[in-house]
């Protein structure tokens, strides 16, 4: 059985040639409730650690025979994971650089005092456990104000703030899992989405009517023009236009941390167009067009089905292009667009990438997190790996830190007179609930959003759009309307409902509305 406060204390071991001189601090550390084991060389330090675990050693630097730097290696070679504060004369450079480069946990300088020691303990053994505690002190402010906000009626701008909020919680919650909080900031989060998606229904038909009015949002048709041909019209500027296909809020922020040593960045965010999917979203972002315009004014442009993106997207640069037309801007040299599909093709644009230091304009598409979301929804293992959020934002990290994108980035930030916009077409959500639909066997097969004749689905799980046009979408016909899925639902038939309800829950869709589709990030980057 445990003990409480006896099995609980952490150990410790303090070396020292000198040791009877420390015996008040040994005292003190032990009234702090500390179990304190004393040495008297490294020899002994040595044996000690081979006999039993400690939590954490203080070890002199300036001993007789065996000195400090010799003993630390020896204890690490038992037990590389314990932490050793050196204790030390003199602030040495070399060990702030041994305590930077992790050999040493911390350093203090003789004389110490009980206060410093205490510190020091506290801040290895119990700095997470502290952090945790008072990370959960702010949140549940945070959790409080939110909450109040949901009642009232926000606008566009208090959304993205208060979306802002949830996803930096969500990535602090990361390192706290043991705090008990993330239920509670995932049901926040569902009820935030559904206040959401009441918004988006009264007020998205008013926003694409509007364009650039004060009480709408920056939206998908206007982000090329405000955010990337203003760079472009600088004609001694190399501009690269990034948009990550399927990129969170969540994802991009553990991104930018890797490159905050390379650029200056600035960050601004915009809402998505409806449906959030790649053949409508993406085509708008390229040409400043809702699909309605695109197919009227470029019906050649636009063709293919919804399910087939491949088919619907196929005319990027085209499309890019007859924008930069249209607002007459003329290229040093020719627009070059670029859709990284697979590795191989990001590699061999890393490795190239020098080549594009003089080119004016350079449009990159990058699928990998849509690969990595509709990869999920197939594969066992990739479901495994990324069983939730906090999962599936370690996932991104992890390929990103080690991807041929990084690679990208840090080569264009030795380049002189670089900038670079980095953006997304869409995000996604984690599809938790199944809304049953009718419809005929032409309807589309997207799990959140849907065309086709005679759909019918309850109306507290999507918008039923009767006519397209109102919504700035594709007739495609007198009889056909629209369905969007809201919150967290996705779309299944009645044909096979148990098998395909189970086969499309818990995984990562977009088309709909949710705060992680609709509200998304823009950046620009230029080389520190």
């Amino acid at each position: 059985m445990k003990v409480e406060g006896i099995m609980d204390k952490k150990k410790l071991l303090w070396v020292d040639d000198e040791i009877d001189l420390l015996r008040s601090h040994i005292i003190f550390l032990s009234e702090k409730g500390y179990d304190v084991d004393t040495a008297m060389n490294g020899a002994d330090a040595v044996s000690a650690v081979k006999e039993k675990t400690y939590d954490l050693i203080f070890l002199d630097e300036m001993m007789a025979g065996m000195g400090g730097i010799e003993t630390l290696g020896q204890i690490k070679e038992i037990n590389q994971s314990i932490p050793v504060v050196m204790i030390t004369k003199s602030e040495e450079e070399t060990l702030m650089d041994d305590a930077i480069g992790g050999k040493i946990s911390d350093y203090l300088t003789k004389p110490v005092n009980p206060s410093q020691v205490l510190l020091v303990c506290k801040k290895i053994l119990e700095g997470k456990k502290i952090s945790g505690q008072y990370a959960a002190k702010d949140y549940l402010q945070d959790f409080n104000q939110i909450s109040q906000a949901l009642t009232t009626n926000m606008d566009f701008a208090e959304w993205i703030d208060i979306y802002l909020k949830m996803v930096n919680w969500d990535v602090e919650l990361d390192q706290y899992s043991e705090m008990g909080l993330r239920q509670t900031l995932n049901d926040q989060r569902k009820e935030a989405n559904k206040e959401f998606s009441k918004f988006v229904e009264q007020n998205y038909r008013h926003w694409i009517n509007s364009t650039g009015n004060i009480d709408t949002p920056t939206l998908t048709t206007e982000i090329t023009e405000k955010y990337v041909l203003n760079h472009v019209k600088n004609e001694n500027t190399s501009v690269f236009y990034f948009v990550l296909d399927c990129l969170r809020l969540d994802q991009w922020l553990l991104m930018e941390k890797h490159l905050h040593d390379f650029f200056k960045i600035e960050k601004d965010y915009y809402y998505a167009i409806l449906p959030t999917a790649t053949p409508y979203a993406r085509n708008a972002l390229f040409s400043g067009l809702y699909p309605s315009e695109i197919e009227k004014y470029y019906p050649e442009l636009w063709t293919g089905k919804d399910d087939d993106e491949n088919s619907m997207n196929k005319y990027e640069k085209e499309l890019l292009q007859l924008l930069l037309n249209r607002k007459k801007i003329n290229l040093r040299n020719e627009l070059k667009y670029i859709k990284i599909i697979d590795p191989e093709v990001g590699r061999n644009f890393e490795q190239n990438i020098l080549s594009y230091k003089n080119n004016h304009f350079t449009a990159i598409v990058v699928n990998f997190l849509d690969m990595i979301a509709h990869g999920r929804s197939d594969s066992d293992i990739l479901k495994e790996i990324a069983p939730d959020e906090a999962a599936y934002r370690s996932l991104t990290n992890s390929w990103f830190t080690h991807s041929s994108l990084i690679g990208t980035f840090k080569s264009i930030a030795k380049m002189e007179n670089a900038k670079v916009v980095i953006t997304t077409d869409h995000g996604s959500i984690r599809s938790l609930r199944g809304a049953k639909v009718l419809g005929d066997r032409e309807a589309s097969t997207n799990l959140r959003f849907k065309y086709g004749r005679n759909l019918k689905v309850d109306e507290k799980h999507a918008i039923y759009i009767k006519n397209p046009a109102e919504y700035k979408l594709p007739k495609r016909g007198v009889t056909i309307n629209y369905i969007i899925a809201k919150e967290d639902f996705y779309f299944v038939y009645p044909t096979d409902y148990h098998k395909f309800l189970s086969h499309y829950r818990d995984t990562f869709q977009h088309g709909g509305i949710s705060l992680e589709e609709m509200i998304l990030p823009v950046i620009t980057m230029e080389p520190k």
